[in-house]
């Protein structure tokens, strides 16, 4: 087909070239955000005057039919067109004659496509951060469930002091905390208007770009057209936020397919969210926790193609950025599906609490608290690390833990031990005795339940 620019041109583009120009492959996604933004500028040239009420009118009703056609499935978009854009104003042109040809007054590809990407990726944060929010819901709802349940801390991979199941779910619900405000304060920072900044350089058409912005909920219109059409930090942002994500979501799988082998049995995946094997009849494996995990490079990726892409590119618009689209469309589907299906893995998941419990207990999570003990009793603390690291190797030879030590036993390591040494060092001391703001005790966890509620509800 004739092109909308072709005016200028004596030649034909030669196929290849066309073909390696056109991005209709991809971006016929921003086809609802570019008919969004199309009524709106419509809207705004009648209201200024340069175009008449009624071919306003008619502008709308066949943008109404186009929209409708492909939502329904009657008109395809394809690779008959360059882009979206030139679908659409196309259609409508051949849909209502010369009124259709004046859509475009006013406007450029540049602004056009600045505004569409803007709409699209202001969409996708909001479908994101509702996302974690329904994960948040998720991981607050193991809290409550197991405020009490006694497993393993670790450093290093090494199990370190107990703690509880809500205290490690705890320490997610943080880290996506984090990531909801971090969309937030991304989506206040684009939430400005590209439409009207033209080529580069504006228009002498009297547009209204206040009443274009409001129309399409922006809190303003963009302050200078070259950056206008030029910005990416936005999505070089909301990428960044999606990578940090991502990570999250790896590190949380990364446990969950630790906890999930035969070594540690803390959880038992749901069938839904599991695999078999082609050739081992009793596996069960971690399928989505991998995936989740694996699929974090992609989104990485899609970062780091786009800085690298931006970081030469002189003012204003050049046709690399169109290099912005694919692996971002990418990067925001592959993470949504990831929280969601995380989400859904999580919620159905079950948790072994004797088994976190007794491995809490085997893996001398107690120590500390035993050192603790000694220096309450007037032990320096460098020897009570001594005596204790003594005790765990007594505990190591004989397979004992050592709250299964007798009395006797303890003394002879150390003739400071009394029978309450029992009561310091069991789980639920360990564990209680912690009440400062953000540690694993029952009351400081009823505090920070109660806080990741309020947050919650705040939203």
């Amino acid at each position: 087909m004739a092109q909308l620019w072709g005016g200028r041109f004596t030649k034909s583009t030669d196929q290849m070239v066309y073909d390696f120009n056109a991005s209709i492959s991809f971006d016929k996604k921003l086809f609802a955000q570019d008919v969004r933004g199309s009524r709106a500028h419509v809207k705004m040239l009648a209201s200024v005057g340069v175009i008449t009420d009624d071919e306003r009118d008619q502008i709308l009703a066949g943008l109404d039919s186009i929209e409708n056609d492909v939502n329904s499935g009657a008109l395809e978009i394809t690779s008959e067109y360059e882009d979206v854009h030139s679908f659409v104003e196309a259609n409508l042109i051949d849909r209502i004659g010369d009124a259709g040809k004046k859509l475009h007054t006013g406007r450029s590809r540049n602004d056009q496509v600045a505004l569409d990407m803007r709409l699209y990726t202001r969409d996708q944060v909001d479908a994101t951060s509702q996302a974690l929010t329904h994960l948040l819901q998720t991981i607050l709802g193991i809290m409550e469930e197991h405020i009490d349940t006694i497993m393993p801390g670790f450093t290093h991979l090494q199990k370190a002091q107990p703690i509880t199941l809500a205290h490690h779910m705890g320490a997610y619900f943080e880290m996506f905390r984090r990531d909801v405000l971090r969309l937030s304060d991304i989506r206040v920072r684009m939430n400005y208007c590209p439409l009207g900044s033209g080529a580069l350089a504006g228009t002498t058409y009297p547009l209204n770009r206040d009443m274009t912005a409001e129309l399409l909920e922006f809190d303003g219109p963009t302050l200078n057209s070259m950056d206008g059409v030029s910005d990416r930090d936005y999505l070089i942002e909301f990428l960044s936020a999606l990578a940090t994500i991502q990570m999250h979501l790896s590190r949380f799988s990364e446990e969950v397919i630790i906890w999930n082998s035969n070594e540690y049995r803390f959880v038992e995946i749901d069938d839904a969210y599991s695999t078999g094997s082609s050739i081992m009849p009793q596996k069960k494996n971690p399928d989505i926790a991998e995936l989740v995990r694996g699929k974090t490079g992609r989104v990485y990726g899609a970062l780091t193609s786009l800085l690298t892409t931006m970081k030469g590119i002189p003012l204003a618009y050049n046709k690399d950025m169109q290099e912005d689209k694919e692996m971002a469309f990418d990067a925001m589907e592959t993470v949504q599906n990831c929280i969601v299906l995380f989400d859904g893995m999580l919620a159905t998941m079950t948790f072994n609490k004797e088994v976190m419990a007794e491995s809490a207990k085997k893996g001398f999570t107690n120590a500390t608290d035993a050192a603790d003990y000694l220096v309450n009793r007037g032990v320096p603390f460098r020897d009570a690390h001594g005596i204790i690291g003594q005790l765990v190797l007594y505990c190591i030879d004989r397979d004992k833990s050592i709250d299964e030590l007798s009395l006797e036993e303890l003394k002879a390591i150390s003739p400071v031990f009394e029978e309450d040494i029992y009561d310091s060092i069991s789980m639920e001391t360990c564990v209680n005795k912690r009440l400062t703001t953000g540690a694993p005790g029952h009351d400081a966890m009823i505090g920070e339940i109660n806080a990741c509620k309020e947050f919650l509800n705040s939203l």
